[in-house]
């Protein structure tokens, strides 16, 4: 069973800098698809950025493209996020997903692990 911890949240003040990471442990070795998605105050989740089918070709919402900035850490299925230039309605839980092999890399519905997520907040 795959399980998902991500860290790193916190508060800022628009215009500032978080990084948050994902640490994924019961993967056997096992490479799988990783990808960030939020929920803010009475959203819906939606999707932040990913590694299409775990390659090497990032993609992101439009909303956060240009500002953040994913990458793998040095351990196996593990991923970080950077986001610079945060805004106020960048304010959401920011949730770790992974599965072996989504069917859409953008829909949450395609992801079989979730970790419990970490707080992002932006001041205004």
């Amino acid at each position: 069973q795959v399980q998902l911890a991500e860290s790193g949240g916190g508060l800022v003040q628009a215009g500032g800098s978080l990084s948050l990471s994902c640490a994924a442990s019961g993967h056997g070795g096992r490479t799988y698809a990783m990808a960030w998605f939020r929920q803010g105050p009475g959203k819906e989740r939606e999707f932040v950025a990913t590694f299409k089918n775990a390659g090497s070709v990032a993609y992101y919402a439009d909303s956060v493209k240009g500002r953040f900035t994913i990458s793998r850490g040095d351990a196996k299925n593990t991923l970080l996020l950077q986001m610079n230039s945060l805004k106020p309605e960048d304010t959401a839980v920011y949730y770790c997903a992974a599965d072996d092999r989504p069917s859409q890399y953008y829909n949450g519905r395609y992801y079989d692990y979730w970790g419990q997520g970490t707080q992002v907040t932006v001041s205004s």
